[in-house]
């Protein structure tokens, strides 16, 4: 029994390191997030009440169908169904029947309902697209915030390690007599700076990490962590385009485009409902009923005698023409015209704000390239004079005081070369999400 519980534990204990150690890739994110979202399980929802909907829609086309039964004692003063005369006495009967109906014309108001219901169900679906695509880019957005925390935090603890090789440089030159004492005690403080900045960095990468989890619905901040690696600058031709090039096709693709076109549709079909209103409603008819009487006074034919001999059958149509019902058919249609207008307007303002949107996202997508190829030179340049700046300072040519603003001056550098990078990047991706292309690519 010792021996079961051990290796119980260890396969527990396996599972719960494999847990821990699981790197979440870009894709991976994304692909919880969509399955686990709580929008988008409310948005499925709906949908679920779209189909009922549908549901409702079609039973309009079958008949209705009920049955009745009852069954009544009648103690007291009864007429005697053989003398006519009145007297006391108990008796019983029973009834029952079934009744159909049918609609057979009511002005298109099923068959508009019906191709509604269908419409509706295809917009709820871009619902549940715009909400996931919405999701996607949010956990892009955290994703990349982690991957430019983990970078900036490497960036911190290198230039620290930098510094810490110059302070032990400097602690020799110090006893050499080549640098002033008070040279190292600046350097000493520009350590004691960077160790604050990896403190700072460190915190600002588990807080995203606790934000991207909290994206994806995951409580377990302290095990979880996204995948490593050497994320450079994707290759995409996305910037080939033009702003209006872009913005043409995201009409193609974008579902919030998508819902206002079918919010206009829907709206056309409630004013072919309202319409058919006015129209004269035609139904048919059929009913079957019968009934069974019981006396003491004599003795009545049997139950099922009396059922066959006492049955009978109604059919029919009815006919119902509107004529006047307070205005409200009249002020129900001018209203689903005016509903009419309001969703074209709706159209065309998503329209405007997409096409505004577009271009917004590729002006800062051109202006983050501009920021990342300069914050690249103005690295190259800094290293350069950084390495000069050591030279000298090595040799007693330059004090700590420049030498510091020198190595301020890089690690300012360094860090905006990691911080325009990834802005860079999500400003493409978000240009490539307005142009329907994956945005799990990284």
């Amino acid at each position: 029994m010792k021996k079961v519980l051990i290796y119980i534990l260890l396969i527990t204990g396996s599972i719960t390191a494999v847990n821990a150690q699981k790197k979440w890739t870009l894709k991976e994110c994304v692909d919880y997030a969509l399955e686990n979202n709580i929008a988008i399980k409310q948005a499925q929802l709906n949908r679920q009440d779209a189909e009922l909907n549908k549901s409702d829609a079609k039973g309009a086309f079958l008949p209705t169908l009920s049955a009745s039964a009852s069954h009544s004692w009648n103690i007291g003063l009864n007429p005697n169904p053989v003398t006519g005369q009145n007297v006391t006495a108990t008796t019983q009967s029973s009834s029952g029947g079934l009744n159909a109906n049918i609609t057979i014309y009511n002005g298109l108001q099923n068959i508009n309902r019906l191709h509604r219901a269908n419409l509706a169900l295809l917009a709820n679906q871009y619902q549940i697209d715009d909400i996931k695509d919405n999701t996607s880019l949010q956990v892009v957005q955290a994703f990349l915030q982690v991957l430019f925390n983990k970078e900036f935090l490497k960036v911190n603890q290198a230039q620290y390690d930098v510094t810490q090789e110059q302070l032990n440089r400097t602690k020799e030159l110090v006893k050499e007599g080549v640098v002033a004492r008070g040279d190292l005690l600046e350097i000493e403080a520009t350590a004691a700076t960077q160790e604050q900045q990896i403190i700072n960095a460190e915190n600002a990468l588990r807080f995203s990490k606790i934000s991207l989890a909290q994206l994806l619905l995951i409580t377990d901040y302290e095990n979880f962590d996204i995948a490593d690696g050497d994320y450079m600058v994707p290759a995409t031709t996305i910037m080939n385009n033009t702003p209006k090039q872009i913005y043409e096709k995201s009409l193609d693709v974008r579902n919030d485009v998508k819902i206002a076109q079918s919010n206009i549709e829907l709206a056309e079909y409630d004013l072919k409902i309202a319409k058919g209103a006015r129209y004269p409603s035609l139904s048919g008819f059929y009913g079957f009923n019968t009934r069974y009487f019981q006396t003491e006074l004599f003795s009545p034919a049997p139950f099922f005698d009396q059922v066959s001999d006492n049955k009978g059958h109604s059919f029919g149509l009815s006919l119902n023409i509107p004529i006047l019902n307070g205005f409200r058919t009249r002020n129900n249609i001018r209203r689903n015209i005016v509903n009419i207008e309001r969703t074209k307007f709706n159209l065309e303002q998503t329209k405007i704000n997409l096409e505004s949107t577009v271009n917004q996202a590729y002006n800062d997508a051109k202006g983050a390239l501009k920021a990342y190829e300069a914050s690249e030179k103005t690295l190259t340049s800094r290293r350069e004079a950084h390495r000069n700046s050591t030279e000298r300072f090595s040799e007693g040519m330059m004090n700590s005081f420049d030498f510091s603003q020198s190595q301020q001056r890089l690690e300012s550098a360094e860090s905006d070369v990691v911080r325009t990078k990834f802005d860079y990047i999500f400003r493409l991706k978000i240009l490539e999400f307005y142009f329907g292309l994956p945005l799990t690519n990284l």
